[in-house]
């Protein structure tokens, strides 16, 4: 089980390379359908140092309250740079390039799984095809933190936990049972 004695929220953090787009998704996706069980954060290993003008557009269509986003370091959420961080529960990749990259040490010894998606902001073409791409994005990552809010988080031992993150990554933004 994860941190039996832990109070609620549990705290997760979304990386990325940029910090400027799919993390930014993550973070206000997690502290919209999460609210009161999870605390969400993001941070890249190279942050572009601004939102991508595409997410923040997106979100804010969709009513995401927008004004404290970031793009920030993820050195602000290691313990070695940062005594006063979170203790993090969890640590989720969602783009390829931060999957690879070595990670700093995490306070609280989170779990973590691999959520790799397409870039939106990679995409060229028509600002409409820039729309639909950062639309995917949303769509997919809803999804899945949807089933992650839903998983028995404090009755699954470490092992059952971590193959369903690990699975939840897998999906693609199709519904998708909890089991």
């Amino acid at each position: 089980m994860l941190h039996p004695e832990k109070s609620l929220p549990f705290n997760v953090l979304f990386l990325c390379t940029g910090n400027s787009a799919r993390s930014i998704l993550a973070e206000s996706i997690m502290n919209r359908v999460g609210a009161g069980k999870f605390k969400a954060y993001s941070a890249g290993s190279m942050p572009a140092g601004a939102v991508n003008p595409h997410a923040l557009a997106l979100l804010e269509k969709l009513n995401y309250p927008t004004e404290h986003l970031r793009s920030k370091p993820w050195d602000e959420f290691a313990v070695a740079n940062n005594p006063g961080a979170p203790e993090l529960d969890f640590v989720f990749t969602v783009c390829d390039n931060a999957a690879g990259e070595v990670c700093p040490i995490w306070p609280g010894q989170p779990m973590s799984a691999h959520w790799g998606l397409p870039d939106p902001a990679a995409v060229e073409g028509s600002e409409a095809e820039k729309a639909l791409a950062f639309a995917d994005a949303y769509r997919m990552l809803n999804n899945r933190i949807s089933i992650f809010v839903n998983l028995p988080i404090t009755s699954l031992d470490s092992l059952s936990l971590q193959k369903r993150l690990d699975d939840i990554g897998r999906t693609q933004g199709e519904p998708a049972e909890t089991q």
